[in-house]
């Protein structure tokens, strides 16, 4: 009887290592998965930061074409969106409620100049 509790044990021992085994291998499948998808995000961060930079240029030219100060606007900008910030803090509202009219305010207002 020794060896059959023995060839029990090794038994369990090594359907817990086949276990163990394909956990691994979906893991290695998941972590490879992963890194491409953030291979992925990182090219699309770029791609879109670079366009930011593009549309940022255009409209600073157009801007100083129209005779407007851009640092003044995005300074007001910050002013409004820190604003905006501390009233929601205060009163539990959220900042995106708060933050869009005024933005759209702002872009309204700079459109009649």
């Amino acid at each position: 009887m020794g060896f059959g509790d023995t060839a029990k044990k090794l038994q369990k021992v090594t359907s817990a290592a086949e276990d163990l085994y394909e956990k691994m291998n979906q893991l290695r499948g998941q972590v490879q998965s992963l890194r491409e998808e953030v291979e992925t995000t990182s090219e699309q961060v770029d791609e879109i930061e670079h366009d930011l930079a593009e549309q940022r240029a255009l409209l600073e030219a157009l801007a100083e074409e129209k005779g407007l100060d851009v640092e003044s606007i995005v300074a007001d900008v910050h002013i409004e969106d820190a604003d905006a910030t501390a009233e929601s803090a205060e009163s539990g509202t959220n900042v995106e409620e708060t933050a869009e009219p005024t933005a759209e305010a702002g872009a309204g207002s700079d459109a009649g100049q």
